[in-house]
């Protein structure tokens, strides 16, 4: 079985630890950093998880914070469920290609943070994403199977990838759309898995609610493409470094509903800009899914027969001071 990472508030510190029952067990590392945790933590969290007479602490007691940290490279999968695709305006079968885009560390938060509304920004989505938590350097073409995926992934991360559409589909500032501070709700739990459960990543069932409505629920056995197809593509492309993250995609039931004429209007490149934003607005009008002030997003990722659990997210809406 594996094992749920915590990272939360000391007295004075910033400590790691390990879940055991509803209680948890300090683990005695000073590492600021994912990165650094993941060289020598996991040793370190399961030699605490066979010593109980460790220094403990009440789950219910601790502030969590979130299990990723600066620095860390989000690479993003965009449009990676067909549910989502459809209510995009795409066709819905897999495309020619993965669509892949980044969004910045800055944006990381707790799994119960407050996400804080941008000035300007009136279409506010959510996106309920696993995320794969790099464990090992990868600096060269990789060949990434199902059969040595434990070899570059160490764990998984509920991640909400919180979007501004009115800034991210007018202006294509896909970045700065989806970047904003607290855009990243992280955790609760960082869960590192067995080398037998690494099978489970393709049957994982991710649910978001706001305000208790369900809005997302699917399974990662609907992913266009899978994470080891696309590490492997990535590997050709980019450095990958212990605790960087991938944003493997969400499924259907966002806010944002387009038809196809409508997300070809308001992403035309050679389109005045004022022009799409008026499409865009236009053609979302009357929808009442975006997110307002005071809404409670929930967000929770298991496997069927919850061996596997990621925890749950609990993030309010408020506005920018």
């Amino acid at each position: 079985m594996g094992m749920q990472i915590v990272r939360y508030k000391g007295n004075s510190d910033i400590r790691w630890g390990v879940l055991s029952g509803d209680r948890v067990i300090h683990i005695d590392n000073d590492a600021s950093t994912l990165g650094g945790f993941l060289k020598e933590g996991l040793d370190q969290a399961r030699a605490a998880l066979e010593d109980v007479q460790g220094e403990t602490s009440p789950l219910n007691e601790v502030e969590l914070l979130s299990p990723v940290t600066k620095p860390s490279t989000l690479t993003c999968q965009g449009a990676n469920y067909s549910s989502h695709r459809e209510e995009s305006g795409m066709t819905a079968a897999r495309p020619e290609f993965n669509l892949i885009f980044g969004k910045a560390d800055s944006a990381l938060c707790s799994h119960d943070s407050d996400v804080i509304r941008p000035e300007g920004v009136n279409f506010l989505d959510y996106e309920i994403e696993l995320g794969l938590v790099i464990g090992s350097e990868i600096n060269s073409p990789v060949d990434v199977t199902n059969e040595n995926l434990h070899q570059y992934v160490a764990g998984l991360v509920i991640m909400n990838d919180i979007s501004a559409r009115d800034v991210q589909l007018p202006e294509g500032q896909w970045l700065r759309g989806k970047s904003y501070r607290t855009f990243a709700p992280a955790g609760p739990y960082l869960y590192i898995l067995d080398e037998d459960e690494y099978p489970k990543i393709h049957d994982l069932e991710l649910n978001l609610w706001v305000n208790d409505e369900l809005r997302q629920s699917a399974n990662t056995t609907q992913l266009l493409f899978k994470p080891e197809e696309t590490l492997t593509e990535l590997s050709g492309v980019m450095d990958f470094s212990p605790g960087d993250v991938l944003l493997t995609g969400t499924p259907g039931g966002v806010a944002m509903n387009l038809m196809k004429e409508d997300m070809e209007a308001a992403t035309k490149i050679t389109a005045p800009l004022s022009e799409k934003v008026k499409v865009f607005a236009e053609s979302q009008s009357g929808n009442d899914k975006y997110l307002k002030d005071g809404d409670i997003i929930r967000a929770a990722i298991k496997s069927p027969d919850t061996s596997i659990d990621l925890g749950e997210q609990k993030n309010k809406i408020i506005s920018a001071k």
